[in-house]
This record gives structure tokens, C-alpha cells and sequence, in this order.
């Protein structure tokens, strides 16, 4: 039996001191650290008047958002990003970035910087980026870039959408709860629910406690309506938390406290999370977990990792002081 912390921000500050690679945590507004920002603000400033003129425009087709660039793109690529994450809050068929109306060539900065969007698809799964750029410069570039390789770039905005189209359409489960004492018993029955049919039981421990986590903090700080979300692809778990309460001054997206128990809790069993802002003025709170699916010829796995998860498990059970034995003992049958 794990040991309870004395402290669980003290002890999650261990584990990224042990492990730095472990966890992502991804907030909003979030740092595009690729880029140095005074080399975008001293190409921007030789250009003033050019800068009023740039901007991103959004519609949909064929449940696609398509993100449409007018001007440099060195002057719009932080708009397009933090656009980027309002349409993927409303988890969109997929997302691109049309770019055949862009001005000022290849522009090596800015190209990096929009080569990290893929950090969106690592950390968002089932929800395809494409950029459609004419120019073969740029293609080329976001290719060879780490983040980049896991966007679609295609030459046309034609051939973007059919390649979006053409990905695996997702299966999703959907729930929505009040802000009731009673919502998050209710996220766990359904998550638990969702997934034995997806014949996922091998997270839906781990699933179902992060849920709870999620469900009860936007309860607690937005205490609206809750649209709860289920994905499954490639062997990744997504679950989102979508509420309409708006932020505090300053603080346009609370969502998680840095320093509380319930980030501590999902840190431990999450691969990535973060907070998405939507564009009603609320927020996504998401975490994604590794699930990979079990065959009927390898549904039993060794007794060392067993352990392991139970660990895992209890370790934060201890920090939320939940007893989820039964649900443990289900997922291992």
C-alpha cells in the first residue's frame, strides 16, 4: 500500500524533478517557446501598416473549420494559434489552416512557429490539423520540423479538407450534467460505462478517477452546465470537460489550480492536460491517457505491471480519498 504524501504538490514536484518527460501540462494561454518573440517583433515593426491588414477568418465545411490567412504570416501566426484553440475546443471533424492567401514568401520564424500547431494533434488525438499552402518552401519546412510532422500539409485547401475527411471518423460519448454534488458520481458510472463497451477496462480505474477530478473542480469553480466528452484513437483516451462559467478578472481561464490536489491527481494518471478557452467565454479542461486496446489473445498482462497500476492507483486515491477498489477489481477481470 503506497504511502500518502505529506504534501501533493511537494510530492508531484518530486516526480518532475525524477522524470521532467513524464508529464505535459498544457494551459492557456500557451508559450510558443520555439520562436523568439523579438525576432517576430522586429520584422513586424519594419512592416506597421501591414499588420492592421492581417487576420484570420473561420467557417465550416463539411464539418471542417477552416482557418483562413490574410497578410504575412509572421504578423497573424499567434492569432491563428490561439484561434486554432477555440476551434478545436468545440472538437471539430478536423481543422485547417488555409494559408493560399498569406503575403511575404517563406518567412523561416514565423514557419516554425506554425510548425509547433502540431502539438495540438500530439496532444489532442483524433482531431486532424492540415495546412494548405501553394508555397512548396513552406511545405517542405513544416515537414521537416519535429511538431510539424504531425500535421497534414497538402498544396490546395481542396486537397486539405478530402485528406481531413479521409481520417477514421471518431466514436464519442457524450454526457451532460448540472453543477450537482451528484456529477461526478455520474461522469464516473458513464466513463466506466463507455469504456467496458469500448472493451477499454483497463483504464477505466485510472479514466474514471481523472473524470471525477475534472467534473468536480469545474463544478466547483464555474458551477454551470457540464458537457462531458469520450474519445478513444490510436490508443489514446481523451476526456474534456467543457463549462460555460466565465473567468476571474485576470485570469480569463482558471480552470486548474496549480497547487491544489485535483491537478496532483490528474498529473499522476494523465500522459497531457490543459485548458482550452471556447469561444462563449468558458473553457475545455482535458486530459488524455494512454489506453492501448486489449486483443481476446493478450487480455492478460503481467503481474509486475498489475502491481504497477494498482500503485499508481492508490497513490491517488490517497489524495482524493476515494475508495475505488470495486472499479480497480472490475478493470482487472
Amino acid at each position: 500500500m503506497a504511502q500518502q504524501p505529506s504534501s501533493p504538490h511537494e510530492s508531484f514536484s518530486r516526480e518532475l524533478e525524477a522524470d521532467p518527460e513524464h508529464h505535459q501540462v498544457l494551459l492557456f494561454p500557451t508559450r510558443l517557446a520555439v520562436c523568439d518573440p523579438t525576432d517576430l517583433r522586429s520584422q513586424s515593426a519594419a512592416r506597421p501598416a501591414t499588420r492592421a491588414r492581417s487576420r484570420v477568418s473561420t467557417r465550416v465545411i463539411g464539418q471542417v473549420v477552416v482557418l483562413g490567412v490574410a497578410g504575412r504570416l509572421s504578423d497573424v501566426v499567434e492569432d491563428l494559434d490561439r484561434t486554432m484553440q477555440l476551434a478545436l475546443a468545440d472538437e471539430p471533424r478536423g481543422v485547417v489552416c488555409d494559408l493560399s492567401a498569406a503575403l511575404g514568401g517563406f518567412e523561416p520564424v514565423a514557419v516554425e512557429v506554425l510548425a509547433t500547431v502540431g502539438r495540438h494533434v500530439r496532444d489532442w488525438p483524433g482531431i486532424s490539423v492540415a495546412v494548405a499552402c501553394p508555397d512548396p518552401q513552406v511545405r517542405a519546412a513544416l515537414r521537416a520540423h519535429p511538431l510539424g510532422g504531425h500535421l497534414i500539409v497538402t498544396e490546395s485547401l481542396f486537397c486539405a479538407i478530402s485528406a481531413v475527411l479521409a481520417t477514421p471518423t471518431l466514436t464519442i460519448g457524450r454526457l451532460r450534467l448540472a453543477p450537482h454534488p451528484t456529477a461526478p458520481r455520474a461522469s464516473r458510472n458513464f466513463v466506466t460505462r463507455t469504456l467496458l463497451d469500448w472493451q477499454l477496462s483497463r483504464v477505466t480505474a485510472f479514466a474514471s478517477l481523472v473524470v471525477s477530478e475534472l467534473v468536480t473542480s469545474s463544478c466547483i469553480n464555474a458551477g454551470t452546465d457540464i458537457d462531458l466528452s469520450v474519445v478513444w484513437n490510436l490508443g489514446a483516451l481523451r476526456l474534456c470537460v467543457r463549462d460555460h462559467g466565465p473567468g476571474l478578472p485576470g485570469q480569463p481561464h482558471p480552470g486548474l489550480d496549480l497547487h491544489g490536489r485535483r491537478l496532483t491527481v490528474v498529473a499522476r494518471l494523465a500522459r497531457a492536460f490543459g485548458v482550452l478557452p471556447t469561444s462563449n467565454g468558458g473553457k475545455v479542461v482535458w486530459a488524455v491517457l494512454d489506453a492501448p486496446r486489449q486483443s481476446p489473445l493478450n487480455s492478460h498482462h503481467r503481474p509486475e505491471d498489475q502491481r504497477q497500476e494498482e500503485s499508481i492507483l492508490q497513490d491517488a486515491q490517497a489524495l482524493t480519498g476515494q475508495q475505488s477498489s470495486r472499479i480497480l477489481e472490475r478493470s482487472h477481470r
